[in-house]
C-alpha cells in the first residue's frame, strides 16, 4: 500500500482496518495482506435487518482465520449517513494508538462518505489513513462479487471538518437528552451552571441575571447563530430552547 501522504508515525505497530461490508471480498482481504494487518473491523447492517451481504461476511471470516487476523463486527444502518459516521468514529476512538486504515471502497456510497467524514471529524488522530482500493476488474453480472483483485491502493488526504467546542456539544446534549428535545431557558441555565458549562461571577442578588447573560453569550448565541443547532421560541412567559434538524443530525454522530 502506498502511504506517501499518510500522517502515520512509526510508533504504532498494531495495524487495524475498518471496512463497511458490501458485496466485496478482495477489496477487503488483499489490503489486509498488503499491510500485514492484525485486526479487521467489519461494519455490517443492523443485526435485526435482513442483509444480502451476509454470505460475504462468512467468506471474509474464513480468510481472516487463515491469515490470523482478529475480526470484529459492528452494526450500523448502511442507509443512515450519520449513524454510519458515529459507528466508524466510535471504532477509531477505541483503536487510538494503533495504525488505522479506513477502507472507503468496500461498502455503499453512503458508507464511503461516512468513512471520509469520520476521518475528517477525527483529524487530530495521527495514525489514521483512509484509502481507496482500486480493483483489477469488475463483475459482469449483478448479484455476484462486485469486483476482483486489487490494481492499486490509493491513500486519501484528510481535510478538516470544523466541529463545535466541547462546551457547546455538552449543551447540545442537554437539549438532545430531553424527552421532547426542548427545555426552558431557565432550566437550561441551571443545568449548564451545575455542569460547569457556563461560569457565573456575580453577587447573589445579580446571580440569575448574570447566569442568563452567560448562557446567552457563550452557549445559545453560537449554537443558534453559528451552528443552527437550536432555536429559541417564546411560549407564554417562558423561552424554550429546541433542537433543530441540523442539531439532531449533528447529535447522531458528535455526541
Amino acid at each position: 500500500m502506498h502511504t506517501e501522504h499518510t500522517k502515520m508515525t512509526n510508533l504504532a505497530t498494531f495495524r487495524v482496518h475498518i471496512a463497511p461490508l458490501g458485496f466485496e471480498i478482495d477489496r477487503i482481504i488483499i489490503p489486509l495482506k498488503q499491510t500485514k494487518a492484525d485486526k479487521l473491523w467489519i461494519i455490517s447492517q443492523d443485526s435485526h435487518t435482513k442483509d444480502k451481504s451476509a454470505p460475504y461476511l462468512e467468506k471474509i471470516k474464513k480468510e481472516c482465520k487463515k491469515m490470523g487476523v482478529e475480526l470484529k463486527v459492528a452494526h450500523s444502518d448502511r442507509l443512515s449517513l450519520f449513524k454510519a459516521i458515529k459507528s466508524i468514529k466510535d471504532i477509531i476512538s477505541q483503536e487510538t494508538g494503533n495504525y488505522i486504515y479506513v477502507n472507503v471502497a468496500s461498502g455503499s456510497k453512503i458508507q464511503s462518505i461516512a468513512c471520509m467524514m469520520a476521518c475528517m471529524v477525527l483529524k487530530e488522530c495521527d495514525n489514521l489513513q483512509p484509502f481507496y482500493a482500486e480493483p483489477e476488474s469488475y463483475a459482469a453480472f449483478e448479484g455476484k462479487q462486485q469486483s476482483f483483485g486489487i490494481k492499486d491502493t490509493i491513500p486519501l488526504p484528510i481535510y478538516e471538518i470544523q466541529t463545535p467546542k466541547p462546551k457547546l456539544l455538552a449543551a447540545l446534549k442537554i437539549v438532545s437528552d430531553q424527552p421532547t428535545q426542548k427545555i426552558t431557558k431557565k432550566e437550561m441555565a441551571q443545568i449548564a451552571e451545575e455542569q460547569k458549562i457556563i461560569t457565573v461571577n456575580a453577587e447573589d442578588e445579580n446571580h440569575s441575571q448574570a447566569r442568563f447573560a452567560s448562557l446567552d453569550k457563550n452557549i445559545i448565541a453560537p449554537l443558534e447563530k453559528e451552528w443552527k443547532f437550536i432555536e429559541v421560541e417564546k411560549i407564554g412567559r417562558n423561552r424554550w430552547i429546541k433542537i433543530t434538524q441540523e442539531g439532531k443530525d449533528a447529535a447522531e454522530f458528535l455526541l
